[in-house]
């Protein structure tokens, strides 16, 4: 199984690719949805990181993947445009994951 990234920005893309994980950059909801549903046919990518950013732009398609598939693991990552507070990012993680808000 492998990580793929999905950034709104190329510095982001960039490091992801020096840390040896593949991805591209999007910028619209409609290139997000392309995405997603071309990773979730591929059965080599396992997970699929994406900037808070690219989350915000289409959430309905995203949870609606997280909730109804089992692959691949779709995980939001901060970024330069992100609040940064990743304690709560977790917490809401875990109650996403099992259905308890902490």
């Amino acid at each position: 199984m492998k990580f793929y990234a999905l950034s709104d920005n190329v510095d982001t893309a960039m490091g992801m690719r020096l840390a040896g994980i593949e991805g591209e950059v999007l910028h619209t909801a409609e290139e997000v949805s392309e995405a997603i549903k071309r990773l979730a046919a591929d059965p080599q990518i396992g997970i699929v990181l994406m900037t808070e950013k690219l989350v915000n732009a289409c959430p309905e398609t995203i949870y609606r993947y997280k909730l109804s598939q089992k692959r691949p693991l779709i995980v939001e990552v901060p970024d330069r445009h992100g609040k940064g507070d990743v304690s709560q990012m977790i917490e809401r993680y875990v109650g996403e994951a099992i259905g308890v808000q902490l």
